[in-house]
């Protein structure tokens, strides 16, 4: 069997394997949209070999540039490729849902829990991010900064974000390291890891443009029929829709925008609001779920269950369309000469970003004591060296915050 064989075997599975390894990341995945990318990357680069870690780091890429919830697009993206259109929804069905229900059901009852933010096994979550985190950085830039000149292009853009912290700015490193690899990388074009079945997909360039059509015909139309029909559904749906589709940067971003579009506008209480976005940093999964959360606790339209159900699809229908939109054509793309080169720069700048973030928010957040500091260390250690699944390192570390910290 040919290498290139092995690798098309290996980017083959099944719906239901796609849900269960989803469902334990959905279950297991806290920190946000950072660690979530560390998390993806142990369980099916690492660990199961889904795909090389070149191949991963295309995909961060490309949805880094898109707007929405940047680790379940990469979700979405890495469970199409395994098992197609099935897959893409097992992924974002099973990495989604878990956090929806629960603050589904805290949108019933929420204010009589009081605050999370000290509770002891919040930090020894956040704490044991800080280590996926770290193993993830360190294990990607060990395969995609192995030279000094792309090692060079990870330090500059970890240094420009850490220094100008916006979602702008980091779309502008990453177009400035496909812009370097391009012009500097030149000689190393051989040098990208991976053949062309590594991307491979189960969606054609057809089906990409009537995505990327429906995507901008609902984001246009929908505040058309609002204004026509006045009708609360349909402007709960063109609500979060908008959110999913014009925030860039993931859930921490779009947060400040569904305050201004609920609680400015009276769907959602303030003190609502605040609730449910302290209990939206307690679970696991994607923070676009808060969206569950207020289309539960609206005043207006739909509300409970059905509201939380609109909410949620609206807010990651845009993501979907996305990356069905977009995909055929970044496989085809990254295949021509010049992009090659572009992408050793691009994921040399991902390297970046991600270290960049690992500092802030993840460690910033994760280690507040000396305490805090050791579970990490702890943790890291577990994972590295006793290959400690992430998911029971997390369970453990969240055991020993709630009796320690």
């Amino acid at each position: 069997m040919t290498e290139a064989t092995e690798t098309e075997v290996r980017s083959r599975g099944s719906v239901g394997e796609v849900f269960w390894i989803f469902l334990r990341l959905g279950l297991t995945s806290f920190g946000g949209p950072v660690a979530h990318l560390g998390y993806f990357r142990e369980a099916l680069v690492q660990r199961r070999r889904w795909l090389t870690d070149a191949a991963y780091a295309d995909i961060v890429a490309l949805c880094q540039f898109l707007p929405g919830p940047a680790s379940s697009q990469v979700g979405m993206a890495l469970g199409l490729r395994r098992a197609g259109i099935g897959g893409m929804l097992a992924a974002w069905f099973a990495f989604t849902m878990p956090s929806a229900i629960v603050l589904v059901a805290f949108a019933y009852g929420v204010s009589a829990w009081g605050d999370l933010d000290g509770a002891g096994w919040l930090l020894g979550l956040k704490a044991a991010a800080v280590a996926v985190v770290a193993q993830a950085v360190l294990g990607m830039a060990k395969t995609l900064t192995p030279d000094a000149p792309r090692a060079t292009i990870a330090a500059a853009a970890m240094i420009l974000v850490l220094l100008v912290p916006s979602t702008v700015v980091q779309v502008v490193v990453i177009a400035a390291g496909g812009l370097a690899g391009l012009l500097w990388l030149r000689a190393r074009e051989d040098a990208v890891p991976g053949d062309d079945s590594d991307l491979a997909l189960p969606v054609s360039r057809r089906t990409g443009v009537i995505c990327l059509s429906l995507f901008a015909l609902v984001l246009a139309g929908l505040p058309i029929l609002v204004a026509l029909t006045t009708d609360p559904t349909l402007r709960l749906v063109d609500l979060f829709y908008r959110a999913g589709s014009l925030v860039f940067g993931g859930g921490h971003v779009v947060l400040p925008l569904l305050e201004s579009e609920t609680v400015a506008t009276g769907l959602v209480g303030h003190d609502t609001f605040l609730a449910g976005y302290g209990a939206a940093q307690a679970v696991p999964g994607p923070l676009f779920t808060f969206a569950a959360y207020l289309g539960a606790s609206t005043t207006a339209g739909p509300t409970g269950v059905l509201g939380g159900a609109i909410a949620l699809l609206a807010i990651f229908l845009p993501a979907a369309l996305l990356v069905l939109g977009v995909l055929p054509f970044w496989d085809r793309l990254r295949r021509v000469r010049a992009a090659r080169r572009a992408l050793l720069g691009i994921n040399a700048a991902v390297v970046g970003i991600l270290a960049a973030a690992l500092y802030d928010p993840v460690f910033t957040q994760g280690v507040t004591s000396a305490t805090a500091l050791a579970l990490a260390v702890a943790v890291f250690i577990a994972q590295t060296w006793w290959k400690v699944p992430a998911w029971a390192a997390v369970i453990g570390a969240g055991v020993v915050g709630f009796f320690v910290l």
